[in-house]
């Protein structure tokens, strides 16, 4: 038998088994994620260890391993064979291995569904927490209210450790340095390269960086009548200084009484990627017990996708959902056809990317002269105010990147070592954030990420780059000669970005799909120059 023909077989065998347990896992994680139900809890446990089991298989792995990737006549064939024996690389532990670790994954998700912090004795959604910390004048409620947000970190921060010595020791077993050396080469991305870049990124944005970090300072600090050496975290605007405050541009005032859903609706059926199918099925409200985040879930690879949010009537949370429908358009418009292992984004970062393409519209003055109702002259008035407000969201998101990068990379490499000072060290470096003073507390485990999305935050950078790539690649090519308010308005934004960025899935590695789809390999020039010209 063939090469091609051993492997078509064993693929056959394997999705048989795969695609229904996929499908139930993912239907049980909904139900968990939406609900908080000790029910589902159990269930999502059970279903993932069953899952990862199949890829534990070692009999599998060694026939994998024992075929030659070269020999393969199908280039289609070849590419499920690396993403397969990957898949399986990644997960050859004992079975009781697998059941503790998951274990652990699910009890902290479950810890954090239900966290509400607790400020003068009232409950508070995350939602109302940040709410306080973008609106709020009064200081020391501020402090409360960050303090208060950053305890979840204390409630899980020793099962965090426990699977990252568990992560870590079976990574090292099959002989990798560490988990997260493993989960980089695993995702087709070289650990060398990539903080490179995340240093020369660093470096290239140190001046603009400064000056809008002492502008920032400087009104914080006459906000709150102090001096800019007297700020602390709660000062700023979001409980890990992930992005800045409102803009000069005051955007929430266009969102008030809108209905994002409508809006939503309207902006993409515009562009050609319609998706009232995933509105209908997707859970877009703030309730207890629900998840208080945001994601997009792909349940079936066969079109049941559906998104969670928390939304409010503001410039925040309209950016949020259109960032999660621009994952939802992706994984909608996969080409049926593909072979159900090539049925999904090209690369963590891609899908990425066009999420955080979506994400950036509500900073555009033609999109929210289309979509929210803003007169075109105010549009026109507030559009160098909005491209300001791009600028800075780039600045501030890039350097936290580079915070939970460098911290994960370290958390990996030595767990034992005070990661509760590494973790201040870091913002310092990256952000520029004096901590409190006697602070000495697990603030880092209370990013969700670092739990259960490791070795992930990277992909957010490298997808706001590949994001820029696009936005120059369609401004210059695919909408050369017509008006800028065709960015959002135009169906051509969306037969591009269906025919080469959605329906080729994972045929080809992400840098191949790149030089597909803009005609260039990542270039940070790109992201760069979109800092410097906004």
């Amino acid at each position: 038998m063939s090469a091609d023909n051993e492997l078509q077989t064993f693929i056959e065998g394997h999705v048989a088994v795969v695609a229904p347990l996929s499908r139930e896992c993912y239907l049980a994680e909904w139900e968990m994620q939406t609900t908080s139900s000790p029910a589902s809890k159990d269930h999502v446990a059970k279903l993932r260890e069953r899952l990862t089991k199949v890829y534990a298989n070692p009999e599998e792995y060694a026939f994998l391993v024992g075929l030659n990737g070269e020999a393969f006549a199908d280039t289609l064939l070849a590419r499920q064979h690396l993403l397969l024996r990957n898949a399986y690389a990644g997960s050859q532990m004992a079975p009781e291995v697998i059941d503790e670790m998951i274990a652990l994954e699910v009890g902290i998700e479950d810890t954090f569904n239900n966290f509400r912090a607790v400020v003068r004795g009232e409950e508070l959604s995350d939602n109302a927490l940040d709410e306080t910390l973008l609106l709020s004048d009064d200081p020391v409620l501020r402090r409360e209210t960050w303090e208060s947000s950053q305890a979840v970190g204390g409630a899980v921060s020793e099962r965090v450790l426990q699977l990252v010595r568990l992560r870590n020791r079976e990574a090292r077993r099959l002989g990798f340095t560490d988990y997260y050396a493993m989960s980089l080469e695993l995702q087709e991305l070289d650990a060398v390269r990539l903080f490179v870049l995340l240093d020369d990124l660093h470096l290239q944005s140190e001046p603009l960086w400064h000056v809008y970090k002492a502008e920032l300072d400087a009104q914080l600090a006459a906000k709150f009548q102090t001096t800019p050496a007297s700020l602390r975290p709660w000062h700023f605007h979001s409980k890990f200084f992930q992005e800045p405050g409102p803009g000069k541009a005051d955007l929430d005032r266009f969102f008030a009484d809108k209905d994002l859903e409508k809006i939503t609706s309207e902006f993409f059926n515009a562009i050609g990627l319609p998706t009232d199918d995933l509105l209908k099925i997707s859970d877009l409200y703030e309730r207890p017990g629900k998840c208080q985040h945001a994601f997009c879930i792909n349940i079936d690879r066969a079109g049941d996708v559906r998104v969670l949010c928390n939304n409010r009537p503001n410039e925040r949370w309209m950016s949020t959902t259109l960032h999660e429908f621009g994952h939802a358009v992706y994984d909608k418009f996969l080409d049926p056809s593909l072979p159900y292992l090539l049925r999904e984004p090209a690369h963590i970062m891609t899908t990425e990317a066009i999420a955080q393409f979506m994400g950036r519209l509500t900073k555009n003055a033609d999109w929210l002269a289309a979509y929210a109702g803003v007169a075109p002259d105010d549009a026109a008035r507030i559009a160098s105010t909005a491209r300001h407000e791009v600028r800075d969201y780039l600045l501030v998101f890039m350097r936290w990147c580079f915070v939970m990068a460098h911290f994960e990379r370290e958390l990996y490499r030595d767990p034992e070592q005070d990661l509760n000072s590494l973790w201040w060290t870091l913002k310092a470096k990256y952000q520029g954030l004096i901590p409190p003073e006697g602070r000495n507390a697990p603030d880092w485990a209370a990013k969700i990420h670092l739990a259960t999305a490791p070795v992930y935050y990277h992909n957010y950078l490298l997808g706001e780059m590949v994001a820029s790539q696009l936005l120059q690649h369609i401004t210059s090519a695919v909408l050369e000669g017509e008006p800028a308010s065709a960015l959002v308005t135009s169906p051509k934004v969306g037969a591009y970005l269906e025919a080469e960025l959605f329906r080729p899935g994972a045929i080809l590695p992400w840098e191949e799909w790149l030089q597909r789809a803009t005609h260039a390999p990542l270039d940070p020039a790109h992201f760069v120059g979109q800092l410097h010209s906004l």
